[in-house]
């Protein structure tokens, strides 16, 4: 009997989120593909693996165990990529990466660069996900690392399993049409009446803002809710409104808006975040320096905004 790592996996996944259509998700597969690859794996073992009952899938009693096994030995496959690299001289190694929009145009193009100069054996891909869903991704095995957020005001929950490494942290910034206020800075207070574009309250985001709108005594009037930073700032030109923006988000900014910094500073925090058995790879360690380089070049210390 010979047995699929890939297979393998998607028995993980079908195991953790109890359907197919949310393994496929997880793993950005089709429902199909993972169907079959399901199927080809019972075929494999010889033996029936799970059940269906309506949407959801149940493991008999011989998937669980096989489920139990697959745990340990996709770690087994970690930590002997682990020593593989730490007995190389040289470090070759390929690392997926979950990056946004602000991380992947404002630190990525700098960090890699010095990374490719002086470590060309390490090839970092990257793959978009919201900030939200991208340490889920790392604890599931889809990604070696990836790019998470704390807000100062609504810290993310942090999984056991995870080790997080402080890049930089970020002032927020009030976003506002050319001429809207006319002082350098202003309070969030001072800018309630006006409308407010921002992300939707299921977004990590759009929840911290509205948090911290809370926090200074109101609710903003919200006349559009738009995900990405750019799209926003876009808006904002238009005089639909303001918002609020990052450091690394303001490398978005387009001509004819003003930034107005907040007089009482709201802050967030920008991680790496990895498996803990991952902790000693050498190759990890190495892009963590490369991207803690590319945000001290741009004037952004590590002290952590978390509570």
């Amino acid at each position: 009997m010979e047995l699929s790592l890939h297979r393998l996996r998607m028995l993980r996944e079908l195991s953790r989120r109890g359907t197919v259509t949310a393994a496929a998700a997880s793993l950005h597969y089709t429902a199909s593909a993972v169907s079959q690859q399901l199927a080809q794996l019972e075929r494999d073992v010889g033996a029936k693996l799970f059940e269906r009952f309506g949407r959801r899938v149940q493991l008999t009693e011989l998937g669980l165990l096989l489920t139990e096994h697959a745990e340990e030995i996709l770690g087994s496959v970690e930590r002997a990529t682990l020593a593989l690299e730490e007995a190389q001289e040289t470090v070759s190694v390929r690392l997926m990466a979950g990056v946004w929009a602000s991380v992947a145009s404002g630190l990525l193009p700098h960090a890699l660069a010095a990374l490719a100069g002086e470590h060309p054996g390490i090839q970092v891909r990257t793959r978009e996900l919201a900030p939200e869903d991208t340490a889920d991704a790392v604890r599931d095995g889809e990604l070696d690392l990836s790019f998470v957020i704390d807000y100062s005001d609504a810290p993310m929950p942090w999984d056991a399993g995870l080790e997080r490494a402080v890049i930089a942290v970020e002032r927020l910034h009030a976003a506002v049409p050319a001429g809207a206020v006319p002082a350098e800075s202003a309070s969030l207070l001072e800018l309630a009446e006006h409308p407010w574009i921002l992300a939707s309250p299921k977004s990590h985001f759009g929840r911290a803002m509205r948090t911290a709108c809370h926090r200074h005594g109101f609710d903003p009037k919200i006349n559009h809710e738009v995900e990405e930073q750019s799209t926003a700032m876009a808006m904002v030109r238009a005089g639909l409104g303001v918002t609020l923006v990052s450091d690394l988000g303001l490398g978005l900014r387009p001509p004819g808006i003003d930034v107005v910094a907040l007089t009482t500073p709201l802050l967030r925090t920008v991680s790496i975040a990895y498996r803990t058995t991952s902790s000693r790879r050498p190759a990890l360690q190495l892009v963590i320096q490369a991207v803690r380089g590319a945000a001290a070049a741009l004037g952004l210390g590590t002290e952590p905004a978390l509570p």
